[in-house]
C-alpha cells in the first residue's frame, strides 16, 4: 500500500538557495508518517494509553530534483521492514511532483519506546496484531536486531 500525503510547499519551507530546504523533507515525512499511522489506529489516544512513541533511528535521503514553491508535492510512506514483535520497523518515502516526477527518496528506520521507561520495547497484544497487519511493500524485509546495527555506527565521545 503506498499512501499519500499532499502538501503546499511554503515560503518558510525554502532554503538560501531558494528550493525546498533539508529540513522541509524531514518535516513532511514525519508528517506524513504520523497521519498513516493515525489512520492506522496508532492516533495519540492510543500512544498515550499504551505509552508509547515512535522514534527514528535514521532517515537516508537521495535528491533527485528541486522542488521550488507554487505547485503542491506528495509524499508517499510505506511499510518495507518490521521486526516479528514489531517494536522495528523501516518505512520508505518518496517525493512527487504534481505531474508525479518522483524528486526524492528517503529510507528510514525506527522502533517503538516506551515513555516510562525510555527503553524500546515491542508491541503487544491489538497493538501488534494492527501493526502486522499493514500492508507491506513489495521489498518488504522481516527485521530482526542485527539490521538496526547494520551500518555499524556507534557513539564516540570526546575526551
Amino acid at each position: 500500500m503506498t499512501y499519500l500525503k499532499e502538501f503546499e510547499v511554503r515560503w518558510s519551507d525554502l532554503d538560501a538557495n531558494r528550493h525546498m530546504a533539508n529540513s522541509a523533507y524531514t518535516n513532511f515525512m514525519s508528517h506524513t508518517r504520523m497521519a498513516f499511522l493515525m489512520e492506522m489506529g496508532f492516533d495519540h489516544k492510543t500512544l498515550i494509553e499504551h505509552q508509547i512513541g515512535p522514534v527514528v533511528f535514521y532517515e537516508h535521503m537521495y535528491y533527485f530534483k528541486e522542488v521550488f514553491p507554487g505547485k503542491p508535492i506528495k509524499v508517499s510512506v510505506e511499510v518495507t521492514g518490521m521486526s516479528e514483535d514489531g517494536m522495528f520497523f523501516e518505512f520508505q518515502h518518496n517525493f512527487y511532483t504534481a505531474d508525479g516526477m518522483n524528486v526524492a527518496h528517503c529510507e528510514m528506520m525506527g522502533a517503538w519506546i516506551s515513555l516510562e521507561t525510555r527503553k524500546l520495547i515491542p508491541l503487544k497484544g491489538e497493538l501488534l496484531n494492527r501493526f502486522m497487519d499493514f500492508e507491506r511493500a513489495e521489498n518488504f524485509k522481516l527485521l530482526t536486531k542485527e539490521d538496526t546495527r547494520k551500518f555499524k555506527k556507534s557513539p564516540k565521545d570526546l575526551a
